[in-house]
């Protein structure tokens, strides 16, 4: 015969009454689990990265109104782009590596140069 062990709240470790589902005793209990599980310090990390990215895409988009567009690696960096930090890479058949931030990519030249490319919409 097996004993059922009481659900215990995964904040505080009080006994749960109610749902068999419950996992938090209170609102504050469930908040203080959360609040603690995403960190501040994480959540300040992944801000910031998504604001790089999002200005490096504003960038690539501002820079590339046709669609297709060559530009040198010093008009990037004049305007802030930041090179470690892309969303995806697509490899070519033939090797050629782009680099994304979101729709908007790029793909590395000779001589420090850089085309710049949309992803077309997979719809």
């Amino acid at each position: 015969m097996r004993v059922e062990q009481p659900k215990l709240c995964l904040e505080c470790g009080e006994k749960l009454k109610g749902r068999p589902d419950k996992k938090f005793c209170s609102d504050q209990c469930r908040t203080s689990y959360n609040n603690r599980l995403n960190g501040a310090g994480n959540l300040n990390y992944v801000r910031n990265v998504i604001n790089i990215l999002r200005r490096n895409r504003r960038i690539l988009s501002e820079l590339n109104p046709t669609g297709k567009t060559r530009v040198l690696r010093e008009k990037l960096q004049a305007v802030g782009f930041n090179f470690e930090y892309f969303t995806s890479i697509y490899t070519t058949r033939e090797g050629a590596l782009y680099k994304f931030c979101f729709d908007q990519g790029y793909l590395e030249m000779e001589k420090g140069s850089f085309l710049l490319v949309v992803k077309k919409d997979p719809h």
